[in-house]
């Protein structure tokens, strides 16, 4: 076993832990932050894997992004931080699928392999991941980007209760403001 095989081990015993974490968490702030954990220890395995640009992208639009905007609309929306016990559901159910599905996907994959060595390509540049993400992969970027949008001005629209809610008091408006 090697340097990387440890490292490999431990950053996705990491990533697997605070991922548990994250959904078993009773505060909204705190699974954030897991989260931020969880998506760092991938990163660090995209590094072990020596794929910088693949680690850089998940630090930068994942954890830096995709994280802050979470924590950003938890923050408009007034949602509890605290522990919520309305959340409080049996968990047996959510184990038993994820299991199921762990399993099924397991089995899939060694069914499809059987153990075989597959040829991995040539080790890609930045300049031909560039290129792949801007000719044929620019459509699922943009809708990913319009959908961050969107659960931002959603996120302001449930924070502001005199917006959009009919009988709500409009400010009144004067000669100046016509």
């Amino acid at each position: 076993m090697t340097v990387a095989d440890v490292l490999l081990l431990a950053l996705g015993a990491v990533a697997v832990g605070s991922g548990v974490l994250v959904v078993t968490t009773k505060h909204l702030v705190r699974a954030g932050l897991y989260l931020v954990v969880c998506l760092g220890a991938l990163a660090g395995d995209y590094l072990v894997l020596t794929a910088e640009l693949v680690a850089w992208v998940q630090v930068l639009i994942y954890v830096g992004a995709v994280v802050v905007l979470l924590l950003f609309a938890a923050m408009l929306t007034r949602a509890p931080i605290g522990a919520s016990d309305d959340l409080d559901r049996p968990g047996w159910p959510a184990a038993l699928i994820g299991g199921g599905v762990g399993l099924g996907l397991t089995t899939l994959l060694v069914d499809a392999y059987r153990w075989t060595t597959v040829r991995l390509p040539d080790a890609g540049t930045a300049e031909r991941i560039g290129g792949e993400i801007f000719r044929s992969w620019v459509l699922p970027f943009e809708v990913l980007s319009v959908l961050l949008l969107s659960a931002l001005v959603g996120a302001v629209v449930l924070s502001r209760p005199d917006i959009g809610r009919p009988g709500a008091e409009q400010p009144e408006r004067t000669e100046a403001g016509r």
